[in-house]
Parts: C-alpha cells; sequence; structure tokens
C-alpha cells in the first residue's frame, strides 16, 4: 500500500489546537460599541437635511419685500414746497390729456405722544405718488401748507387714494383748515373688488394677497420724531413707500373685475340657495 501523502494525512490535535489559535487571534470582538443591535434607540437621529426640512414645514412664507425704486423729492421751506406742488400740479393736467383719472397715492405722518392722554401732534409730513417714478415728500410742519398745496388738495379731478385715507383728510383739516377733496380708501375698494366677508384692509395685508409683497414698518422709523428739522434718509424712504404703494394697489384694484355676490350669482344662474 502507498504512503499516504501530506494532503490526505489527517490533522493532528496539536496542528488543530494550532488553528484554532489563529483564528481567534484575528476574529474581531463584539463589543457594545461596533454591535449596531446594541445602539440605544434614544441615540437615533434624523441627518441634519432632514431635521431642516421638516422644521421649515409650517414656517410662514415670506414676500419679497415691495420698494419704491424712483426718486424722492423732499421739500421743507414754503418755496420747496410750492414748487413742489406746482410740478404736481403741472404732471397732472398733462395726464389729463391721455388718462380718464388720475389718482395720487396720499399719506401723512405725525409725531406721536407716549403720554396717557398726551395731545397728539399736527400732520408733520405730507407724501404723493403719481406714478412709479416720482415721490413729493412735503415736510408741512416747517412750511405749512401754501396756497399753490392747497389747490392740488381740493382739486377734485384728481382722487387721492390709502387706507383709511378720510381719516388723513380730517386730520388735515383740523391741523390746517384745509379739504383734502376726491378720497377713495383702499380698504372700502378692496371689499368691493375681492368680495367674501368685508375686512379691514390694511396696506401690509393688500400688498401680500395682490402682489406677493411685504412692506416693512420698523417701529423706530413709524414712531420716530417727524417734526425734526430734517428727516433722516430711512424717514423719506418709509414716507415714499407708503404713498407709492397707495397709488400702485389702487392700480391693481381698479384692473379687477367686481366680485360678483354669491346670491346674486345663483339667481342668475336660476337657482335659489336652500
Amino acid at each position: 500500500m502507498d504512503a499516504i501523502s501530506d494532503w490526505e494525512r489527517p490533522f493532528s490535535q496539536e496542528e488543530l489546537d494550532e488553528i484554532d489559535a489563529v483564528i481567534a487571534s484575528v476574529t474581531p470582538q463584539i463589543t457594545p460599541q461596533n454591535d449596531i443591535n446594541r445602539v440605544p434607540l434614544n441615540n437615533r437621529r434624523l441627518p441634519n437635511w432632514g431635521i431642516h426640512n421638516c422644521s421649515n414645514r409650517n414656517a410662514v412664507m415670506e414676500y419679497p419685500e415691495m420698494k419704491f425704486q424712483g426718486r424722492i423729492v423732499y421739500s421743507k421751506t414754503v418755496s420747496e414746497v410750492e414748487k413742489a406742488a406746482k410740478e404736481l400740479l403741472e404732471i397732472i393736467e398733462v395726464k389729463k390729456i391721455y388718462m380718464e383719472q388720475v389718482s395720487l397715492g396720499f399719506d401723512i405722518e405725525w409725531k406721536p405722544t407716549f403720554r396717557k392722554g398726551g395731545k397728539t401732534g399736527k400732520a408733520a409730513v405730507m407724501q404723493i405718488c403719481g406714478d412709479p417714478g416720482l415721490c413729493y415728500v412735503m415736510h408741512i410742519h416747517h412750511s405749512g401748507i401754501p396756497p399753490v398745496l392747497q389747490s392740488l388738495l381740493e382739486d377734485p379731478t384728481s382722487v387721492k387714494v390709502g387706507v383709511a385715507i378720510g381719516g388723513d383728510a380730517v386730520k388735515v383739516f383740523k391741523d390746517y383748515n384745509v379739504c383734502v377733496k376726491s378720497l377713495e380708501d383702499l380698504s372700502d375698494l378692496a371689499n368691493i373688488k375681492l368680495g367674501g366677508l368685508p375686512k379691514m384692509w390694511g396696506l401690509r395685508s393688500l400688498a401680500e394677497t395682490l402682489v406677493h409683497k411685504q412692506i416693512k414698518k420698523p417701529g423706530n422709523t413709524r414712531l420716530s420724531n417727524w417734526e425734526t428739522y430734517v428727516l433722516s434718509k430711512q424717514q423719506l424712504e418709509y414716507a415714499a413707500l407708503d404713498a407709492f404703494a397707495s397709488w400702485h394697489l389702487y392700480q391693481v384694484l381698479k384692473s379687477l373685475p367686481d366680485a360678483v355676490d354669491n346670491n346674486v350669482a345663483e339667481e342668475a344662474n336660476g337657482s335659489s340657495p336652500s
């Protein structure tokens, strides 16, 4: 019988022990650090992008800011205000040639009082805007209302538009004995055009609804001293934006058809509400 080759010879016990020792030396030991089944559940977390999306899901959409990009004409002396008012009247007369109606965004500012029962200051600033390229900011605290500006305000052929503009007109009359004529309130017009339950629209809510823009009204500017000797850049931009936004939103509202009342629509269709 042939001798048994090395490949066919069975391992001795000593050789088997050596093999087991080698295998044991290279096999990783399972520890709490590398055992995935032992990781506590409370240590699990979403990746950062997942957390970011979840946290923003209920965030309020922020519209781009509305800004006035045109030229601001600031006047504070009697002669400056008269010149500005004269320019405005000339612009209005030209527009009347090719426009059925001339509209002017109108607003006023006054110095706030922070004392209970304190007297409200007189209208200190008047801003008027008739197009997207030009806005007049008149510091009437220093100039008063000269005759040319009075003629502009009392002109019934140009409509002055704004939110709660009736209250502004009353204040101008009480403070300067000048009647601002031909007024249209944006809130009332919005209720006619947009329908639904009547509501008190503000300039900001109208901007968000109609043109998807936000109007920022920083308190430190809105409640600033409008009787100061010279208006700051922030005050001028704030005042101009209010007048421009009023004019612009009026154009948008006027372009819309009047809302149809639900009851009227049902009657027109030959049905009646149950």
